[in-house]
C-alpha cells in the first residue's frame, strides 16, 4: 500500500484539518498539510503549524518528572504525600510516583474519560498547577494503589504539581528546561489558547463551524494535556527520547517497559499496554502517545529502532483518526 496516497485519499474524503508527517529509517517520506488553522480569518494549516496534541503532553510530564529521577530529587518510590504535604487529603498516602505515571495510582479522577467532559471551573481560571489545586480535590481513591490500571488525567496534574514542588521550578518552566531544549524543540510550548497568533492551529468544535475550542480546555495547559507543538518537533522528541539525550538508556528502557494490559473495551478501544506516560502495542515494540479533546486528535507511533514514525495532528475532535488507523 503507498500510505502517502492513501493519507491524501482519506483526508480529501473527511475533508481533515491537520497536518501528517510519515519518516521511514530517519528520512522523511511524506509531510503535507491540510484545512485551516483560523478559519474566521483564512490561514491555512501547514507543516509548521503548532498544534494543541491534549493528552500526547503526558510524555512530556512523564519525561520531566524521570529527568528529575535521574537526578535523584526524585524516586519512583516517592510518595505523593511527601510533597503534598496536607494537600489533596483524600490521595491515598501510599500512592507512589511511579503509580501516578503507570495509571495504576487509584485517586479519583476530575476529567475522567466515563464523566462530564466539561471543567468544574471557567477556562481562564486554569493557568498554573497551583490553580488546579481546588478541582483536584474532593474525589474519593477508586481502588487501591497499585492494584489496577485506570486512565487518570489528574493524576498527572498531581505528577506536574509534585514535579514542580520538588524541583523548585514552575511546571511550564522544568518542561521547557529539561525536554524541550535537550530535545531541540524550539516549537514545543505550554501556549494561552486566548493569545492565538499565525501559527497556532485553533481548536473547532465540529467539521465545518467557526465555534472553537477556546471555553472548553484550560486557558494554558498543564500536566495532562494542552502543550502546543510542530510534527517536526514531534519526530524530534522521539529521536532524542530513544538516543537517551532526555534521559538515561536506562530509564527510557523503564519507561517503555509495559506495567498494564488494557484489553480491547466494550467501545472497541483496541487491546495495548502502557508504560511510564507512553502507550505500547500490544505485541510489537512500537510506542506511541495519542490525545483528544473537544477540537484537538493527536496520535504520533515510533519505533524504537528507527525504522518509521508515524504522526498525524488535528485540530478538530475526530478528524486525526481515519488516518492515525492506518498505523496502530
Amino acid at each position: 500500500m503507498d500510505l502517502g496516497a492513501e493519507v491524501d485519499r482519506i483526508a480529501t474524503e473527511t475533508s481533515f484539518s491537520g497536518v501528517v508527517r510519515l519518516d521511514r529509517a530517519g528520512a522523511t517520506v511524506f509531510e503535507r498539510a491540510y484545512g485551516m488553522a483560523h478559519r474566521g480569518l483564512g490561514v491555512a494549516n501547514t507543516v509548521d503549524t503548532r498544534f494543541a496534541i491534549a493528552s500526547g503532553t503526558k510524555a512530556l510530564t512523564a519525561l520531566s518528572v524521570m529527568t528529575l529521577v535521574e537526578g535523584g530529587v526524585l524516586e519512583l518510590a516517592t510518595t505523593a504525600r511527601s510533597v503534598l504535604g496536607a494537600d489533596l487529603p483524600l490521595i491515598d498516602d501510599a500512592v507512589t510516583v511511579e503509580q501516578l505515571l503507570a495509571h495504576r495510582s487509584g485517586i479519583g479522577d476530575y476529567y475522567g474519560e466515563d464523566s462530564d467532559p466539561s471543567l468544574p471551573v471557567p477556562a481562564q481560571d486554569l493557568v498554573t498547577t497551583e490553580d488546579y489545586l481546588p478541582i483536584l480535590d474532593g474525589y474519593p481513591t477508586r481502588f487501591p494503589p497499585g492494584t489496577d490500571f485506570r486512565y487518570n488525567n489528574g493524576a498527572f496534574v498531581v505528577l506536574a504539581l509534585v514535579a514542580e514542588r520538588a524541583a523548585g521550578v514552575p511546571f511550564h518552566d522544568l518542561v521547557a528546561q529539561r525536554v524541550c531544549a535537550p530535545a531541540g524543540l524550539a516549537d514545543t510550548e505550554f501556549l494561552r489558547s486566548d493569545e492565538p497568533d499565525r501559527r497556532m492551529a485553533l481548536g473547532y468544535l465540529d467539521r465545518d463551524g467557526l465555534r472553537t475550542n477556546v471555553f472548553n480546555l484550560p486557558v494554558r495547559g498543564n500536566g495532562d494535556g494542552g502543550v502546543y507543538t510542530t510534527v517536526a518537533d514531534w519526530h524530534a522528541l522521539w529521536r532524542a527520547f530513544f538516543a537517551g539525550k532526555i534521559v538515561s538508556p536506562r530509564l527510557v528502557a523503564e519507561m517503555v517497559r509495559p506495567r498494564s494490559v488494557r484489553p480491547r473495551s466494550a467501545s472497541d478501544k483496541p487491546a495495548r499496554r502502557y508504560g511510564l506516560g507512553f502507550w505500547l502495542h500490544k505485541s510489537s515494540d512500537a510506542v506511541f502517545v495519542e490525545g483528544y479533546d473537544p477540537g484537538v486528535s493527536f496520535r504520533s507511533v515510533c519505533d524504537p529502532s528507527g525504522a518509521f514514525i508515524h504522526t498525524v495532528i488535528g485540530n478538530t475532535a475526530a478528524g486525526a483518526w481515519p488516518i492515525a488507523g492506518l498505523f496502530v
